[in-house]
This record gives structure tokens, sequence and C-alpha cells, in this order.
């Protein structure tokens, strides 16, 4: 299959010591048909990251790791690839085989959407924890969704992952390309082209193994971050259906399912639930709080004295 009016897709992978995952993560895409240009930005591994990926045939580009952002270094890799359609891919992302990335891009392809990402399914051996998440956010249907959509999807209308997903680079030129947050640079790269009247496709045929076991301290950290950022972005994911509303059906789902199959886990469930939602109210509540605060409880320690942080801090000042 060759893109309709030569569009040419480029995929960028963010390493971090991903020796282990590298191979299988980037083999399908080396092999699909769609021939994609394929660039590797470390965050100076220490392994053999690099060498793995010099030898598959990918490019390879290594920054300080002080200097990784999730948005500022995203920025970095799709303007050094220059391609008509950028993949953005974390390196234990695994689809399931080749023919991924054509049902992925299919929707930009076709001109229905500007922004695709696909579907992840919990890895094999994954736990509960790890699997139930994939399953509530990634429905087994694909979905077209536009902000016009708000009233039947609330704040999921603006949910994506850039474990892997596909945008349309002149869509992010319009957009300022993708902004040097703290987290969710997809969420707000969406939110801002949404806003633009663009649509977004969620591929549910373009199947990736992605999933993630955490520690309580490490959902405490990561929530800090979710809810720090939603709270610095309200006014462009602002929707009548909360956040919260989102987090109880969630919760509600889950002890459903934990009781009919699992009722074991019930007290692990509570204290999991409790620490997230600590977490996020405590990120709520620390967007004026002191740095040294907020460097403190975050998983990304790197981004409070970063250039990313700088120039964040800068665009907030300016809008």
């Amino acid at each position: 299959m060759v893109p309709p009016q030569n569009l040419t897709i480029g995929i960028a992978v963010m390493t971090l010591q991903s020796e282990s995952h590298l191979s299988r993560c980037l083999l399908p895409f080396l092999n699909s048909p769609l021939k994609p240009r394929l660039l590797v930005v470390d965050s100076s591994s220490t392994d053999g990251t690099v060498a793995i990926a010099k030898s598959m045939g990918a490019e390879t580009f290594v920054i300080p790791r002080q200097e990784f952002n999730h948005g500022s270094s995203r920025e970095l890799a799709r303007k050094m690839l220059k391609t008509d359609i950028v993949v953005m891919l974390t390196p234990d992302a695994f689809a399931v085989d080749a023919s991924v990335l054509e049902k992925l891009v299919q929707p930009i392809l076709k001109g229905l959407a500007v922004v695709c990402y696909a579907r992840q399914i919990p890895h094999e051996g994954a736990s509960f924890f790890e699997a139930f998440p994939r399953e509530f956010n990634y429905p087994i249907n694909s979905q077209l969704r536009a902000l016009t959509d708000l009233d039947q999807y609330g704040v999921y209308t603006f949910f994506c992952s850039d474990s892997c997903a596909a945008y349309l680079n002149r869509a992010l030129d319009e957009i300022g390309g993708f902004q040097p947050v703290l987290f969710g640079e997809d969420t707000v790269a969406v939110a801002k082209l949404l806003h633009k009247s663009y649509k977004i496709a969620y591929v549910a045929e373009a199947l990736v193994y992605h999933s993630h076991r955490y520690s309580l301290r490490q959902e405490f950290c990561r929530y800090f971050d979710v809810g720090l950022m939603r709270q610095q972005y309200r006014s462009l994911i602002l929707t009548k259906a909360t956040d919260s509303q989102r987090g109880r059906e969630f919760v509600r789902l889950m002890f459903k399912r934990l009781w009919r199959e699992h009722p074991s886990l019930l007290p692990y469930a509570c204290a999991q639930t409790l620490t997230k939602w600590l977490g996020y109210r405590m990120g709520q509540w620390s967007v004026k709080a002191p740095v040294w605060f907020k460097k403190t409880l975050s998983s990304q320690r790197y981004y409070w004295s970063s250039t990313a942080y700088i120039q964040s801090t800068k665009t907030h000042l300016h809008s």
C-alpha cells in the first residue's frame, strides 16, 4: 500500500535504557509495507539502546537526560523527521503485527482526522490493575470524535496516547506543535486541534501491547503530574463532565469487577484508588506551589530545572 498524495510517514521513538524492549518495538514498523522513516530520540542511555537502534537501521539522536520532556522532545523529533505524518511511539509499545501502521494512519490518509491513536491491550501476564485501565480506556469499537461530541464523551473527547499515535504534521504546525508540558502533551495537542474543528480517530483495529505495573508511590507521583497539568490547562479541556465524573465511573466499574471476580484484591484497590485521588488533588492544589515542592512530588524530576520548564513558564505568562 502506497500512501495517497505521496504522504511521507515518520516514526519517533522516545527511549531511555530501552535495550530490553527496542527490538520487539521497532521490528513490526520496520517490516511495514509503508516503509516509514524511523527516528530514535534517546535520553543518554547507558545500556545498548542506541547501538540496537542503529543496528536495526533506525536513525538516532541523543539528548541530555535532564533535557527530556514529553512535549519538547517530541517536538524536536517531529521537526527532525519533517514527514507529512509523524507517529509517536514508546519503546514498550509492541505492535501485534506489521499491519498496525497501515491501520493506524488510515483516518488521516482518508482525510477523516488529523490525529489517530491505537488501541492498547495489556502485555502478556499483566495483573488486573494493569489490564483493567486498558479495557476501560480502549474500547473494542473505533471512534471518530470532534468537539461537538463533548455531550457524549465528556473529558474522554480529548483522550489520546502518544504510546502509539499518528499526527498530520501540518495540523500540528497550526497549533505550534507539542508544548513543553510536564505531562499530557498528547491531550493538550488534541484539545487544541479539536478547538480548530479537526477530528481525532481512535483506531481499535490497530492493536499494540502496552501496560505498566506501578507501585503506590509511582501512582501518587504520576497522578500528581496529571492533576497539575489538567489544572494548568483546565480552560482548554473544560467540559460539563469533569475528570471526577469519569474517575468515579472507572472506580465503580473496577470495584464491580473485583467484587465479582477477584474479591481478595479489594483492599489493595481501595489503597490504590485513595493514592491516585490524593496525588491528583495535590497536583491540582500545587499549581502555584514552590518549584522545590512540586519537584519532590512529581514523577518528572528533571523537568523542573530543564529548558522545557522555562519555556512552559514563558508560555503561561504570555497566554
